[in-house]
């Protein structure tokens, strides 16, 4: 038949850059392993460097030993699961590390999050400690007895700051709520404490790479976030795989910012893990508006720079983008939501960078695809083209076994050493979305005959929101505790700046009356600032199918109708 595919011909690798490998010879190594190779033959070099304080690779390893040591103490054990919640700081990094080291799991969490998400992501992953910022102390103090956490370690923003910073941030830091006072509890303990209680001499643990590394969590068309399964050998494979798909950068050499948050799969994999698999030094940036983000390139000169589409866009637009000299980044990559055309010639422009796009999923460690990024064409509009090692096919929406002939679009489904292991304590949606191997992404894409791969739509009904993934239901959920509500729908409406928001719609119980202020007041305190809805429309009825179900799709098509008008 004309335009069929056999996709084990992968059209794909004609399209690589020059010294890409179709296939990588992995070393079986688990990231704490490549932190002390990386601090052998680098342990003088800059690993962290935050608001201008730095550590190197030496310094770095000697904390990940304390704290791992740390936590020995406080009883965690291999296969335990310990919780961070944190933005971009010094012991996010290292407490990642330190975890991994003694065979525990990390699970990290936004710290933009309700107590309500928290709750349930303490709870599921069953964290026997959390470490957290003094901004948020007491609201975790508040919500420990309800989950398993036994210890709770406070680190504050002013932890590591360069002479004078250091010596002025405690008489600004209260007024600008960049630190808080924490009250007195049992099991409390300020980070600085217990890394000078402990010597840097935690058990010896050996981690395989079957074993469970991470629990992240991801959002879910059900309204509840599943516990991602991440194994050591995903962590590892996914940053082996990085590294083969950027030969032109070398070990040592370059200079990362660390702007994508941690706490998400993206930034975690592209920034942090790369950068010590590479020896490369991390400028953290904990809040990545275009102000900071500026002020870092002009004075740490980072050569790469992972980001999402708003912070491009950002940058582009913020005054302070005259006074910076951007030509010291040589590559960035960009993933998330789609980046507009005009942006990407204006940030090459004014870099002289070549922006790379890529695609991936929290199941995926996350990067599945991206452009080349020299010598292979990058395509506009394209998610690129499958990493190395990396199987993809476009299958038909029914039933998800046929392959799509080219440019016809289907499911995009894929394989190869990033895939999770599963959803924590989900066996049938982990059945569902993995079959014999392949990730079903929910995702409609097509494909070219030069093998990219373009995402056309989404089967679930996610918004991005800035960079981040809000689920409708997550929304829905919220509204349908207020009293006054019979009916939610959530949809993503275009917004000029954060590439999509929410919209609500609304019918309430008969004989109630509410405004969008009130509704959007009670959300405030059980969504996270992102995931609120930006405008609220009550309705008498809502658009359903015959079986009651209420059809989202047909108000976002509604929306966009009228906004297009």
């Amino acid at each position: 038949m004309a335009g069929a595919i056999n996709y084990q011909d992968k059209p794909w690798l004609k399209s690589y850059q020059k010294g890409v490998p179709e296939k990588i010879n992995y070393e079986e190594i688990c990231l704490p392993e490549i932190l002390e190779r990386t601090t052998a033959q680098f342990p003088g070099k800059d690993a962290l460097i935050f608001m201008g304080y730095k550590i190197n690779f030496a310094q770095f390893k000697d904390m990940v030993d304390k704290f791992a040591t740390c936590l020995a103490d406080f009883g965690v054990k291999k296969g335990d699961a310990v919780a961070i919640l944190l933005p971009n700081v010094i012991p996010c990094v290292v407490a990642y590390y330190a975890i991994l080291k003694i065979g525990a799991i990390t699970v990290m969490n936004n710290p933009l999050y309700s107590d309500r998400e928290l709750e349930h992501q303490f709870n599921d992953s069953g964290s026997k400690v959390l470490i957290t910022l003094d901004l948020l102390g007491n609201r975790m103090i508040d919500l420990r007895p309800s989950t398993k956490v036994k210890q709770i370690v406070i680190t504050s923003i002013g932890d590591y700051l360069p002479f004078p910073k250091s010596l002025l941030f405690p008489l600004v830091a209260k007024k600008k709520k960049m630190a808080a006072d924490v009250k007195a509890a049992p099991d409390v303990y300020r980070w600085k404490d217990c890394i000078a209680k402990y010597g840097p001499n935690p058990p010896k643990v050996k981690n395989s790479f079957t074993d469970v590394a991470m629990y992240q969590y991801t959002g879910g068309t059900t309204g509840v976030s599943k516990g991602v399964e991440l194994t050591h050998a995903n962590l590892s494979k996914q940053v082996q795989q990085l590294c083969a798909w950027f030969p032109d950068f070398e070990n040592g050499l370059e200079i990362m910012l660390g702007a994508l948050p941690y706490f998400h799969v993206f930034g975690m994999s592209c920034a942090m893990n790369l950068s010590v698999y590479r020896g490369w030094s991390q400028v953290l940036v904990p809040k990545p508006q275009p102000e900071p983000l500026l002020e870092a390139i002009r004075h740490f000169k980072p050569t790469f720079a992972p980001l999402v589409p708003t912070m491009y866009i950002g940058m582009l637009s913020h005054p302070d983008l005259k006074k910076t000299d951007m030509s010291c980044i040589k590559g960035c990559f960009s993933g998330s939501a789609p980046l507009p055309v005009e942006v990407i010639s204006d940030f090459e422009r004014v870099t002289g960078a070549t922006i790379v796009e890529g695609f991936g999923m929290t199941e995926t460690t996350p990067v599945t695809h991206t452009n080349p990024f020299a010598g292979g064409a990058r395509k506009v509009g394209s998610v690129g083209v499958p990493l190395s090692d990396t199987l993809c096919r476009i299958v038909d929406l029914e039933n998800g076994t046929q392959d799509m002939p080219f440019g016809e679009r289907g499911e995009l489904i894929v394989k190869g050493p990033q895939i999770m292991r599963g959803y924590k304590g989900k066996p049938e949606e982990t059945a569902n979305t993995l079959r014999d191997g392949w990730i079903y992404t929910g995702d409609i894409a097509t494909m070219d005959d030069d093998g990219y791969f373009y995402i056309v739509d989404r089967k679930k009904d996610m918004i991005i929101s800035g960079g981040y993934n809000v689920y409708p239901r997550d929304i829905d959920e919220v509204f349908y505790m207020h009293p006054k509500v019979q009916e939610a729908c959530a949809i993503g409406i275009p917004d000029p700046s954060r590439g999509e928001s929410a919209k609500v719609f609304i019918v309430l119980k008969e004989g109630e009356t509410s405004t969008q202020a009130e509704m959007l007041e009670f959300a405030k305190t059980k969504l996270a600032v992102y995931k609120l809805p930006t405008e609220v429309e009550f309705r008498k009825e809502l658009p359903k199918t015959n079986v009651g179900k209420i059809l989202r799709k047909e108000l976002r098509a509604e929306e966009l109708k009228k906004r297009k008008k």
